[in-house]
């Protein structure tokens, strides 16, 4: 694993698109949407909509990731 973010291609809502993300933060998030039974694209999707303008896609996912693994997920 790398510090280092790295590019990630997903589809979200029929369109392809990237994300970089550190190594830590991609398997976390595969983990997550395998407990959630969905596809990371589905997953991606959920957050995307939830977050608003505010913030990049990249950063929501991070805090997505943060905010589970607080809870204990």
């Amino acid at each position: 694993m790398t510090g280092r973010p790295r590019k990630h291609s997903l589809t979200l809502r029929g369109h392809r698109t990237s994300v970089s993300l550190e190594d830590a933060f991609w398997v976390e998030l595969q983990r997550l949407a395998d407990l959630e039974g969905k596809s990371v694209n589905e997953l991606v999707a959920d957050i995307d909509g939830a977050r608003g303008v505010k913030s990049g896609l990249a950063s929501a996912i991070r805090v997505h990731v943060l905010e589970r693994l607080k809870a204990g997920s």
